[in-house]
């Protein structure tokens, strides 16, 4: 008797023993499983895009006619206050639909632009008044304070039909009056005969006067 309940008891004992270690095994697994991290999902990269190079801007077409420039545009010139800058100038066939279409844009007189005219030049310009007094052109003071010299002629403009009663007009140029300290940005249409060579920009006011060469006499 006493050795089936010995026998009994030690079963017992290892059975527990076996149960203890499943139940070890087991939890092990879920802690595992519990504190197992997350898989990192991969984050896309983002594609860098190139930097866009700036067009250049064209300011002038004179190397259609071989011409060296000495100064490149812009090019400013200061006279009794003034300061003028040509931005831009640029001479197309008269027949061109460039120049039929800015002339009658604007209402520009034909009559400059007949025989012999061979060109319509033009231009974007800046005028400023760092003087004292008051600078303009109008029916109060009829002088010219700027001009464009090609092959030393100066070049006529004529008057834009659709914005010449327009003070100051910011497209076609005409009239205008600056206060000290004001200062505009506009364009000006002129005429020329022939191929361009010599190309110079002067302003003349109150006796004081600025020239300045874009394009020289071979040699000079």
């Amino acid at each position: 008797m006493k050795r089936v309940v010995k026998a009994t008891l030690v079963a017992a004992m290892l059975f527990s023993v076996v149960l203890g270690q499943g139940v070890v095994a087991k939890a092990e697994t879920v802690t595992s499983v519990v504190t197992a991290k997350p898989t990192t999902s991969a984050v896309p990269t983002a594609t860098v895009k190139p930097i866009a190079t700036p067009v250049p801007i064209m300011r002038d077409n004179l190397s259609k006619f071989g011409l060296k420039k000495d100064l490149e545009l812009p090019v400013t010139i200061s006279a009794g206050g003034l300061t003028y800058t040509l931005e831009k100038l640029m001479f197309y066939d008269v027949k061109s639909k460039e120049a039929q279409s800015l002339m009658k844009m604007y209402g520009y007189s034909d009559r400059i632009y007949k025989t012999p005219t061979k060109y319509m030049v033009w231009t974007k310009l800046t005028i400023e008044n760092k003087g004292s007094k008051v600078i303009q052109v109008s029916s109060v003071d009829l002088n010219p304070k700027w001009n464009i010299k090609v092959d030393g002629n100066i070049l006529l403009g004529p008057a834009p039909g659709t914005k010449i009663l327009e003070l100051n007009n910011k497209e076609a140029l005409w009239d205008w009056v600056l206060k000290p300290g004001q200062k505009l940005s506009s364009y000006q249409m002129y005429g020329y005969i022939k191929d361009p060579s010599v190309i110079s920009i002067y302003v003349n006011l109150g006796g004081d006067f600025e020239e300045k060469y874009i394009v020289k006499r071979p040699g000079e």
